[in-house]
């Protein structure tokens, strides 16, 4: 599914609709009413890990959007301009996983999978599926054959045409009403508010490093293929239990996950695709080959993991001294 830096994306293209009046709707969802937000205004719109936020209110209602809406509405421009991805899900990644494999990733992934609904709240939790996407007025088109060999278009879950004439298009996600964003912003790699010290004495547990990157309660927008380029770029074996690695190798790793996230969305939003290193090759950069893997808690979902075993050795008790982490 679509990870932190795509969502932040998306947000950017539902940007420059905040303050506008939904003049008509559409799409495929069953679970929401989608006539409900006919004629109902775009107040706001908000990321949080690798979920979308969509407040509406009455047309007359006040328009107001939040400090962290006013300083995207900056980079909206240049997110809107951004050439339009070929097919949904991520740039440049195929996409092996079936649909079962996406419903029981949201039933494992922590915090961000969407928890039953609460009741008719004002605000719009939209969590995307494994090909998830938004569009800004334009609609996804067939890039290739479906199995049956019919060149279909992707079917939009939910189509917002507004009174300006523009219109947001929204693919493969499932939508709830509720009260308010369920977000910590300390827990999302692309915030500001991002907590250092508590994503490092989550790092420092004794689950393997693997399994500690996919927790979206101190990881929120950090996913499989983030997972497996930082690991190889901090030169870590996906197994290491946390509590064998020493503090430095902990913060490369961190530095890893913020600097690599935060590149990501740079290139997304100048139309760039993603060149993994190791995610789903079978060499590393350096010529190695590498060795794939279906790693999980006992109780979790097991997310395939590529690694090079030279490039990234395991480390077993006693290879070192870790330094406590505070």
């Amino acid at each position: 599914m679509p990870e932190g830096p795509s969502v932040r994306k998306f947000q950017l293209l539902t940007s420059p609709f905040v303050g506008q009046v939904v003049a008509k709707v559409g799409g495929s969802s069953r679970k929401l009413s989608v006539n409900d937000l006919n004629a109902l205004r775009l107040q706001d719109s908000q990321v949080h890990g690798k979920n979308l936020y969509l407040a509406f209110v009455a047309a007359e209602g006040p328009v107001g959007p939040t400090a962290e809406e006013a300083a995207l509405q900056r980079e909206a421009a240049c997110g809107a301009r951004c050439p339009a991805q070929g097919q949904q899900g991520q740039d440049g990644v195929p996409h092996p996983y079936s649909q079962d494999e996406e419903l029981q990733e949201a039933q494992h992934s922590g915090s961000e999978a969407p928890e039953a609904a609460e009741g008719r709240g004002n605000w719009l939790r939209i969590h995307f599926g494994m090909f998830g996407s938004v569009r800004a007025n334009e609609f996804s088109r067939a890039s290739r054959a479906n199995k049956r060999g019919d060149w279909k278009d992707p079917v939009p879950r939910l189509v917002l045409h507004f009174e300006s004439g523009g219109f947001l298009v929204f693919y493969n996600c499932r939508m709830l009403w509720c009260s308010s964003p369920r977000a910590d912003p300390a827990s999302d790699i692309l915030a500001v508010e991002f907590h250092r010290g508590r994503a490092l004495r989550a790092l420092s547990a004794p689950d393997p490093i693997c399994y500690t990157l996919l927790d979206q309660r101190y990881f929120s927008g950090l996913g499989n293929i983030i997972k497996n380029e930082i690991l190889y770029l901090a030169r870590i074996h996906p197994l290491t239990p946390g509590s064998l690695l020493a503090l430095s190798d902990l913060e490369r790793l961190l530095d890893c996950a913020l600097q690599f996230s935060s590149e990501w969305l740079h290139h997304k939003l100048r139309g760039q695709g993603l060149h993994p290193q190791v995610y789903q090759k079978e060499q590393c950069p350096l010529g190695h080959p590498l060795m794939k893997g279906t790693f999980g808690p006992t109780d979790g979902f097991k997310r395939l993991t590529w690694w090079c075993p030279q490039c990234q050795p395991a480390v077993l008790p006693g290879d070192g001294d870790p330094s406590p982490v505070t």
